[in-house]
């Protein structure tokens, strides 16, 4: 239980608040590389912030403010030039750095004198691609490195992004990253319920603990049809500091919008079976997510949609004073002490937890994963389609509602796998994370 003090220091994201400055020291996934394809221009908001982003003609990438300083008019209608973003009111040109290139009339009048051009710089901030997501930093320079995780460059994999934004606070959404107690309730059993069948349930949960590593924590489990020696206690599942969860098969990014909206990342691997094999993908496909159905009814087949429901059940901004925790909170209590050290150091000057400035030590990260052969050997098309879980995971994606039906054909097709084989006639949506 926090006080109501403490609750707000650690659900405020805005420029100055400690927990702002924090994140603040971290590159954050805002989008899909590709969504940058079907439109030059992209509204953002970020940690409270509003801005434009985009790519320019050249293929760079650019994060500004989204308010023009002339006159206020949205970059976001603006349009791209060889180098940068040109306001569409009066024409005023910003490159990736907030420099204004040209204020096409101004400069008639003010030939030669930089010295006023200057005074429209507006704020930027870095952007890269990595991963087939674009990365933001709003934090002081010199920027971090941007760390790359192993998992992005396993090879012979069918990867994909999805994006949805929930109506709450990011902090309610990432401690739901050390919890494992609600897989048993929230994915096993209420999933039995909504099927409309009263049991049997799940597995109990017999034993949880919690480590802390470089890169953030582990969580780890004991059910009643595993034992120590299974890999989901053996090696556990990892909350990516500060606002991630690797699961192997896929990554998820809580990102705050604002104290009371976040931006739902996840970027999914899939294993081509060995006959595809090379398999190399020249584009990173990414869809929104639903989270209500067309009655506006929460939407709660799928297991991250289930996840959604938890969270903004907690109302936009969760009352932590009137908690009563127990035992299996033990790693949300870890992680809430976690950042209040870290939310210290910022305020110290020191770089807090996992920020990376050594490049060497940014390349490749390898994260523990559960069920590594999954991803790190391949199965015939046979032995993929016949696997208890894999063999559900092709026939749709299993942990988010809405995935576009030529998005599922397109795996089939670059598994060489029809849907005849997997007996459907429809694309079916199902599957549970272990």
């Amino acid at each position: 239980m926090l006080s109501e003090e403490k609750n707000r220091q650690f659900t405020q994201v805005g420029a100055g608040t400690p927990m702002g400055e924090l994140l603040r020291r971290y590159w954050m996934p805002i989008a899909a590389e590709t969504e940058l394809d079907d439109r030059a221009t992209k509204p953002v908001r970020l940690m409270g912030e509003d801005l434009a982003l985009y790519k320019d003609l050249s293929g760079q990438f650019g994060l500004v403010e989204r308010q023009c300083p002339h006159r206020r008019a949205d970059l976001v209608h603006g349009f791209v030039e060889e180098c940068g973003l040109r306001c569409n009111y009066h024409g005023w040109l910003f490159d990736e750095t907030g420099a204004c290139r040209e204020r096409p009339f101004e400069d008639v009048i003010f030939k030669g004198n930089e010295s006023v051009r200057e005074k429209a710089r507006i704020k930027a901030y870095p952007v890269r691609v990595l991963g087939g997501l674009i990365w933001a930093y709003l934090g002081p320079l010199p920027a971090p490195e941007l760390p790359e995780y192993e998992a992005f460059n396993w090879p012979n994999g069918f990867r994909q992004v999805i994006l949805s934004e929930i109506p709450c606070n990011w902090a309610q959404c990432q401690e739901n990253s050390i919890d494992p107690v609600h897989f048993e309730w929230m994915h096993s059993n209420w999933s039995i319920r909504l099927k409309g069948e009263k049991g049997p349930y799940g597995p109990k949960h017999l034993k949880v603990g919690f480590d802390e590593f470089e890169h953030g924590f582990l969580y780890k489990r004991i059910r009643e049809d595993t034992d120590e020696e299974h890999d989901l206690w053996s090696v556990g599942r990892t909350a990516l500091w500060p606002v991630g969860m690797f699961l192997g098969d896929h990554f998820e990014w809580r990102v705050p919008i604002d104290d009371e909206n976040t931006l739902s990342v996840a970027w999914s691997f899939q294993r081509m079976p060995v006959e595809s094999e090379p398999f190399v993908q020249d584009r990173i496909p990414y869809w929104y997510g639903p989270i209500v159905d067309e009655k506006g009814e929460w939407i709660s087949s799928h297991v991250m949609n289930q996840d959604f429901i938890a969270w903004a059940g907690q109302g936009r901004i969760a009352d932590r004073t009137k908690e009563l925790l127990g035992r299996s909170d033990a790693g949300v209590g870890l992680m809430r002490r976690r950042f209040f050290e870290e939310m210290d150091a910022v305020a110290r000057g020191d770089d807090p937890k996992a920020v990376i400035r050594d490049p060497d030590k940014a390349r490749n990260i390898a994260l523990p994963i559960v069920h590594a052969d999954r991803y790190h050997q391949g199965l015939t098309r046979e032995q993929l389609i016949a696997h208890p879980v894999l063999g559900r995971h092709i026939k749709g994606y299993p942990y988010q509602y809405g995935q576009p039906q030529a998005l599922l054909e397109s795996i089939w097709d670059a598994a060489g796998i029809r849907a005849e084989d997997l007996g459907l006639k429809a694309p079916e949506m199902a599957g549970e994370m272990e």
